[in-house]
């Protein structure tokens, strides 16, 4: 009797055994990351740069950590200026973005095409400087003031909502978003709202939309 129930004991624990392993190295196999990475870099703003006061260089790297789970870290360098209502303001400086994007809707043959969407957290430390800042003066006439150059910071939550394609049978991707944005804090000069912000756009009001169509490379 008692060799019965050791025998029934040690199956049943083997077969337990058994399962969870299966079902183990299933759960991995499910999660198994593998470290591949997409290159891609903005094309449009920096072509529009050669035509426009504002120059804005940005690119980004992204991987995909899970079947439609990928995370992305942008970074770039803007320089523009604000003249607009009597302001005159110049800002430059490097900003990055940290974040990730779900696939909405995939190719079944490239599972990197597709529609996504996500969101990131944003920051930069820029240079600005404002050149003329309306004031009203004695009697009521309005008249503008200098500031000097000064060094600044902001943050901000930016959205993203996009989509990529591949180009025939290449490893490049054209990667095109939309990126809705709202500015969280910035440090100020003299109690001011800074005009411009590297990375966010204007910044006269906290809500701006930014848009990017990339070229992009996956190895």
């Amino acid at each position: 009797m008692n060799q019965k129930r050791i025998f029934t004991f040690f199956f049943s624990f083997l077969y337990l055994f058994t399962f969870a392993q299966n079902v183990q190295d299933s759960v991995k196999s499910s999660w198994k990351y593998e470290p591949h990475f997409m290159v891609g870099f903005d094309v449009l703003n920096a072509g529009a740069s050669i035509f426009s006061n504002r120059k804005l260089f940005q690119g980004f790297v992204s991987s995909r950590i899970s079947k439609n789970i990928h995370a992305i870290a942008e970074a770039g360098f803007e320089k523009n200026t604000y003249d607009k209502s009597g302001y005159n303001a110049e800002a430059s400086g490097p900003f990055l973005k940290l974040g990730g994007f779900y696939m909405l809707a995939t190719d079944r043959e490239n599972e990197l095409n597709g529609f996504y969407a996500g969101g990131k957290i944003a920051g930069s430390y820029y240079t600005q400087q404002y050149f003329a800042v309306p004031v009203r003066g004695y009697g009521g006439s309005e008249t503008s003031e200098a500031f000097p150059s000064s060094t600044q910071s902001s943050y901000w939550l930016e959205g993203t909502v996009g989509g990529r394609v591949q180009l025939f049978e290449s490893a490049f991707y054209i990667d095109v978003n939309m990126q809705p944005r709202y500015l969280v804090y910035t440090t100020k000069q003299e109690g001011l709202q800074p005009m411009i912000v590297p990375g966010f756009g204007k910044s006269s009001v906290r809500f701006n939309l930014g848009f990017s169509w990339n070229i992009a490379y996956y190895f």
